[in-house]
């Protein structure tokens, strides 16, 4: 198989975990690393680099600096290097930075869900995906920055990323863990098929439900359709019990661990059988066969892809997004708009996507300002 060349893009707390777990996979691979901060990109890369050796692994890696803001920089970078595959793990503010307030604070402010945090994630790759398209190149993307939302947004342009990583699969190893233990077999023996948008990822290691929001699931052991079989609720209601694990940023190897498998089934072209947000700019979360293309939707007999997206729409209205309109305005709550005003005197009711660096901007100031009083 030809060498792949695989650019990662944004090295920080979840980037930089993913680069220590592909420089330990065998194969023939290219990693080249670009972040905004060139030092911290260099010492990261050759840190990576200098652990893989001491295991056997010796990566061929390089670096470069690379500005985001600058599209047709950018896109001259990307051109010059050519990869196969881009993994973007950049984001203005990252989702466990709100975790950092004090618990009783959080706890409010997380009323307003993860929708109207959207301009932290979207700005950067919105930009990301001009840059791309201007190089003409057919280079596949992977996104981290909340993929459920930016994905179907920047889908209404014609540029969305490939594929998302993290959030839905972030429960489904605990899920069919669950299922394992109530009908006595392991984990690698169960198969789940698991349709859900962000917030009920977030929901459920955490509190045992989905929170009222909508899902789909199948499960199968050994081919054979067991979900009738199964008590869900006590199922979900194990994972923060007997399938308990680290949350927050002490939990982010999970998330690496699905844009690790996602980068390596597409630099492969493995077909491999996983789950995904945003494949092909849908809505939330799916089971996906994984390749060179990024990630085709498998539906189980029973769910047409209609009603699989009506689902993760539904689902996107727990996480404070109402609706997104054909050219990509995100419509907010109106429960969401107002925690937001109320607590950080941030007024954004309607996100365009030509207004979301600004609001990006906005938005970061005014938690930023909101966040001093409570150092």
């Amino acid at each position: 198989m030809a060498r792949t060349t695989i650019m990662m893009i944004g090295v920080g707390d979840l980037g930089g975990h993913v680069l220590e777990m592909l420089v330990r996979v065998p194969g023939s691979r290219r990693i080249i690393t670009a972040d905004v901060n060139e030092e911290w990109v260099y010492r990261k890369t050759n840190i990576a680099t200098f652990g893989a050796s001491q295991l056997g692994f010796y990566p061929e890696t390089e670096s470069v600096k690379i500005d985001l803001y600058n599209i047709d920089q950018t896109a001259k970078i990307i051109s010059e290097y050519k990869p196969d595959i881009i993994y973007s793990a950049v984001s203005l503010q990252s989702w466990w930075v709100i975790n950092t307030l004090p618990k009783e604070v959080f706890d409010e402010l997380d009323k307003a869900r993860f929708g109207p945090w959207l301009p932290m994630h979207l700005t950067l790759v919105y930009k990301l995906m001009q840059a791309v398209k201007q190089t003409g190149l057919n280079i596949k993307v992977i996104n981290s920055a909340f993929p459920d939302a930016v994905h179907p947004v920047l889908n209404k342009v014609d540029i969305a990323p490939e594929i998302g990583i993290g959030n839905v699969a972030n429960p489904v190893p605990a899920i069919r863990g669950s299922i394992g233990y109530q009908l006595g077999r392991p984990l690698k023996d169960v198969t789940v098929y698991f349709f859900a948008q962000h917030y009920v990822s977030h929901y459920l290691p955490r509190f045992g439900t989905t929170g009222g929001a909508p899902y789909y699931l199948k499960a199968a052991i050994d081919g054979e359709d067991v979900t009738d079989q199964l008590d869900l609720e006590k199922v979900f209601a194990e994972i923060p019990t007997h399938f308990r694990r680290p949350g927050g940023r002490d939990g982010q190897i999970l998330t690496a661990s699905s844009a690790a498998a996602i980068i390596l089934a597409m630099a492969d072209d493995s077909n491999d059988l996983t789950h995904a947000p945003g494949p092909g700019g849908l809505p939330g979360g799916y089971p996906v066969r994984v390749n060179r293309n990024g990630g085709t939707v498998i539906l189980p007999k029973g769910l047409s892809e209609e009603e699989a997206i009506r689902i993760n729409e539904e689902g996107q209205r727990f996480d404070g997004i109402d609706k997104i309109d054909t050219d990509g305005t995100v419509h907010y709550t109106a429960q969401t708009a107002a925690i937001m005003k109320e607590m950080l005197g941030y007024d954004c009711k309607v996100l365009t996507l030509e207004d979301s660096e600004a609001q990006s901007k906005e938005l970061g100031l005014k938690f930023k300002t909101f966040a001093e009083q409570y150092k």
